[in-house]
């Protein structure tokens, strides 16, 4: 598989919050619940073969599945998986949050989460959050089930064995067994003799890092690669013809988007940011860049998932934009660096904004970054005025996108939520009751109005400028088959691949 994958910073589950690690992470650690592939409306089991829900919502119970080995071969237990989540929100690394807003801490989380027996884990949560939220919540990477007798073994001055996993070492006991990483260049994969659903098909699978295209297109030609993850719509449309060649298309949950820094400067001011809504040429960069891999979506949360507003109310429309400017206090511009990672789609997208946004007069230097850098600059708010990225959901659940955009409870450098909201120095006191009264709905047609209301309010009056949909678009070599793309990232699965 030729997939651009420089991002990687950590393969340690409860660190790993990139793309290729997330993805990576889900075929070779089980989870506690899961989306099995295909089917993204129902959760079901992992590790837990059933579970129940106390009638206060507060305690959930999940029991273990008899029999399971982590690929060192030490047997998966209750306890392995109390400590998983309890190592996760001790180390507080990567996406943590996404299980820390069940009111879990470093101090209070070994209490709340128990192993009852070797079989039966116990978890309570002190937030009023609707339960729906709390399962989905917990079928991420998060749950990862870590094999803590080896994890253990190989601690360091208290990292709970953290500096050991994020080099790439296995702790697992999912249907690949990670047999090694060596940044920007390769992973290597296995199949396990003890998954729990049987070994898969493929013996092996490698991932090499190829950050063009047009060679990853070349690579597939010649049958080097089976599978190339990040043509651009050039290579799609070369290799339509291509007889040994499909290319699979599946709706994606990524979303691109601008983001500005409100800490001085021009973007500091509202009016500027509803002014660049209307310098962006939505419709045309869709019709012509990105052909085929987006559509156009101006909410953050994803067309095609509960409760998404559909409505995208912006268009290029430069005399609005330039009378927004004006009573901004720009009648003339201003100049602002525009920092993107070096990989399509960003290059060609930043070239079409970069021009659209030059005829209201805002003069933007593109600036380029390989993807490990600009992360760094970006998550931790390094001085930057300008962005371009990409957000998908940490899990199937509106919380998932409305809250780290919505919410920014501690504005300052020190604070350890580097969500959207932090990065970019903005904080709107009105949106944290509501965001919270969404969470804690426990009626879901309300619950749907009230995630519908932020969206358009966020949609609005933030300085995120949400532009795109993605699509995923997988191209292979005919002879491979059975690749699950899902909606997010966490849900991608390898297990189900077969190669003729």
């Amino acid at each position: 598989m030729a997939k651009a994958m420089g991002e990687i910073l950590s393969m340690d589950p409860a660190e790993a919050a990139e793309y290729t690690s997330v993805e990576v992470g889900a075929s070779v650690y089980d989870r506690l619940v899961r989306f099995n592939a295909g089917a993204y409306d129902k959760l079901a089991g992992g590790y837990a073969e059933s579970w129940e829900v106390s009638a206060d919502g507060k305690t959930f119970t999940f029991h273990i599945r008899k029999g399971l080995l982590f690929h060192s071969g030490n047997p998966v237990t209750a306890d392995d998986a109390a400590f998983s989540l309890q190592r996760t929100v001790i180390l507080n690394k990567g996406q943590a949050f996404i299980i820390t807003q069940f009111g879990w801490t470093a101090d209070n989380v070994k209490e709340l989460v128990k192993a009852i027996d070797p079989l039966t884990l116990q978890v309570k949560v002190t937030e009023n959050l609707a339960p729906t939220l709390v399962l989905h919540a917990l079928a991420t990477g998060d749950s990862a089930v870590v094999d803590k007798k080896l994890v253990m073994a190989h601690e360091q001055n208290g990292d709970l064995g953290n500096g050991w996993l994020r080099i790439g070492n296995d702790a697992g006991s999912g249907p690949y067994i990670l047999k090694g990483w060596k940044p920007s260049e390769s992973i290597e994969l296995e199949a396990s003799p003890t998954w729990r659903l049987g070994a898969p098909a493929l013996k092996r699978i490698i991932i090499r890092h190829v950050q063009e295209a047009t060679t990853q297109e070349l690579l597939l030609e010649k049958g080097d690669v089976d599978i190339a993850r990040n043509l651009e719509p050039d290579q799609i449309r070369a290799l339509a013809n291509n007889k040994d060649i499909s290319i699979d298309s599946t709706p994606s949950g990524d979303q691109y988007y601008l983001a500005v820094s409100v800490r001085e400067g021009p973007f500091a001011k509202p009016k500027v940011w509803e002014a660049l809504r209307y310098l962006v040429d939505y419709q045309g960069i869709t019709d012509t860049i990105l052909k085929g891999q987006m559509t156009v979506h101006q909410s953050l949360w994803p067309e095609g998932f509960w409760a998404a507003v559909n409505d995208n109310p912006f268009k290029l429309d430069v005399p609005k934009a330039k009378q927004l400017l004006t009573e901004a206090g720009y009648p003339d511009g201003f100049e602002a660096q525009f920092n993107i990672p070096g990989i399509a789609p960003y290059t060609q997208v930043a070239q079409a904004v970069q021009q659209t946004m030059a005829q209201g007069g805002v003069k933007l230097k593109v600036v380029t970054f390989e993807q490990k850098e600009f992360i760094t600059i970006y998550r931790g708010r390094k001085k930057f005025e300008m962005v371009m990225y990409l957000w998908n959901p940490d899990y199937m659940d509106p919380s998932s996108n409305i809250d780290p955009f919505a919410v920014n409870l501690d504005n300052s450098d020190a604070s350890t939520n580097h969500s959207p909201g932090w990065r970019v120095s903005w904080q709107n006191p009105e949106l944290v009751p509501l965001t919270k009264a969404a969470d804690t709905e426990l009626n879901e047609d309300k619950r749907k109005a009230e995630y519908e209301d932020l969206q358009r309010r966020l949609m609005q009056s933030s300085p995120f400028i949400m532009m795109f949909q993605a699509n995923t678009l997988v191209a292979r070599r005919n002879n491979v088959k059975g690749f699950q793309i899902g909606p997010i990232y966490d849900i991608i699965y390898y297990d189900s691949i077969t190669k003729n």
